[in-house]
Formats: structure tokens, sequence, C-alpha cells
């Protein structure tokens, strides 16, 4: 195959950008997506929420994390979604990660 042929495969699977809620699993954290829609009827705006739980292999992602995760196949029961990127770091992950910096000096 090509590699324009593997970009528009892997551009074709969905993508959302959501809020790290858990990590307890190993390689598996649970990502919070808000969805706003506008009401048919009276047109405003409508906050929804769903959860999906997404493979992260290195255990990178903390709580509270702004992460992109992308459709993939079947890795579970319930985990269709692999951890793409993280794009942005929670306030807590940062002050905890220069706790344990402070504490290994």
């Amino acid at each position: 195959m090509s590699e324009t042929t593997e970009q528009t495969r892997a551009s074709r699977r969905n993508e959302k950008v959501g809020q790290v809620v858990s990590t307890k699993m190993q390689k598996t954290i649970v990502v919070e997506v808000e969805m706003r829609k506008a009401h048919a009827k009276y047109k405003r705006i409508i906050r929804s929420s769903r959860k999906f739980y997404a493979h992260d292999e290195q255990n990178t992602a903390r709580v509270g994390d702004m992460v992109r995760i992308r459709e993939t196949r079947p890795l579970s029961k319930l985990k269709r979604w692999n951890l793409e990127e993280i794009l942005r770091r929670s306030k807590l992950a940062q002050i905890e990660e220069e706790t344990k910096t402070a504490a290994a000096e």
C-alpha cells in the first residue's frame, strides 16, 4: 500500500477531544467528551457528555488532562479508542511531577 492510502484510511477514523476522568486501570483511561447541540425546537444549546474507554500504552495520561482519542478496532469489551496525543496537561499533574522531582533530588 502506498503512503497516501494509509493516511486517508487513518484520517477516516473518528477523533474526539475530551478530558481524562479516570486512570485507575492499567493501560486504560476513561475520557469524558462533552457534546454541544442546539435543541431542535427551542434552539437552546444543550450540553451532553459521554465516556469513552481508550487504550494508553505508556500510562502517560493523568486525571484532568485534555486528550485526543482516535477510533480503533475493538481492544476489549468496552475499549474501542486509542490515545492519540495529550493536548494539555492538568494543573494537578504538573504539581505532582514537580513534587516527585523535588523528592528525588
